[in-house]
């Protein structure tokens, strides 16, 4: 489940979800927008805000739940990351977290009992600055995940994104490399618990 940005579902969302598809993983792509999209991140953000948090997440839920029972691994780009985490963190059956770009507060009481999470973000990241991830880190630790991050640095915040200023090729390339080795070893796992 792959979660677009507060740019709406760009055409770098189709090309992630492409990416991915070609190394044999099935992919969703639901447009919480429905079909709108900005050029600039305020114009993203207006979007974002004018639908409301609850109601995107309410999108999200049913964009997923169809598929929630064959195990999920979610994903996102800077809000749809946000998004992402805060349903992996509500579905027992999620088998995996991918945040490109960005994060979410935890509750509390919060229970990702051994979810294997990966994060990939730009060094240094106005939106997710240092004090933040390392509360975050502890706070994912706490709640029992598996947590691996990983910084780009000089990279911009979105730099997956080839249409934006942020883009950086060998950021975005090495990202992608990771995480499809994180599938891959998704997959391996659950293939092995089924033998």
């Amino acid at each position: 489940m792959l979660i677009h940005s507060a740019y709406g579902p760009r055409p770098a969302v189709r090309e992630a979800a492409d990416r991915l598809a070609a190394a044999g993983h099935r992919v969703e792509v639901p447009d919480l927008y429905e079909g709108r999209t900005a050029d600039a991140v305020e114009a993203g953000m207006a979007i974002s805000e004018e639908i409301g948090r609850d109601e995107l997440l309410r999108r999200a839920v049913a964009a997923s739940a169809p598929h929630a029972d064959e195990g999920l691994v979610y994903a996102g780009f800077s809000m749809g990351a946000s998004i992402a985490q805060t349903l992996a963190l509500g579905d027992r059956e999620a088998r995996g977290l991918v945040l490109l770009h960005g994060t979410s507060d935890l509750a509390d009481d919060a229970s990702a009992d051994g979810l294997p999470v990966q994060l990939h973000v730009a060094d240094p990241d106005p939106f997710e600055p240092y004090d933040w991830l390392n509360a975050w880190y502890l706070r994912m630790r706490r709640a029992g995940a598996d947590v691996e991050v990983y910084h780009y640095m000089g990279a911009g915040h979105l730099y997956t994104d080839r249409g934006l200023d942020d883009w950086d090729e060998g950021a975005a390339e090495a990202t992608w490399r990771t995480v499809l080795g994180f599938l891959d070893g998704l997959d391996a796992g659950s293939l092995d618990a089924g033998s």
